[in-house]
């Protein structure tokens, strides 16, 4: 693995981390006893990281790591599950529960402004994430088919 890429790999974890706590701090700050803070945290990396490596795997360490790729191809299907439950888990809490335990404190406006944040962002990296997850195990085995066959990524 390259120098430049090692580097670039540090930058986009970074960046990733900033993210992700510049979208979960409004939720964690304002909400009482805020369950989620995990799983938001996981989809919003998961979504970033993700999609990163289906757009630019070639610019990444994984590019000419043939059976890592093949062997992800594998761990993901479990992944997809586990993010798919998360989802589940917050929005069968919303269901059973609503905002009202966590943003029951703020003045309605407030109450209905985070509420529709928290919702959306994470409905946003939830699905975001669950698709990227379906879809990055298939752009690894072409990538796996193409540095066989064509010698690229």
């Amino acid at each position: 693995m390259g120098k430049s890429v090692l580097i670039l790999e540090v930058l986009w974890w970074v960046v990733t981390a900033i993210v992700a706590v510049a979208v979960v701090l409004p939720a964690v700050q304002v909400a009482e006893g805020y369950l989620f803070v995990r799983a938001n945290v996981v989809f919003v990396v998961a979504f970033i990281t993700f999609s990163r490596y289906i757009f630019l795997l070639r610019h990444t360490f994984l590019a000419r790591r043939q059976r890592l790729k093949a062997g992800l191809f594998f761990v993901f299907i479990p992944v997809v599950f586990l993010l798919v439950q998360e989802l589940n888990g917050f929005q069968s809490y919303l269901d059973n529960y609503g905002f009202v335990p966590m943003l029951g404190h703020l003045p309605l406006q407030s109450f209905n402004a985070y509420s529709r944040y928290i919702y959306n962002e994470m409905l946003f990296f939830g699905v975001g994430a669950i698709l990227a997850g379906i879809v990055l195990p298939f752009r690894l085995l072409i990538s796996v088919w193409r540095v066989r066959n064509r010698g690229s990524v």
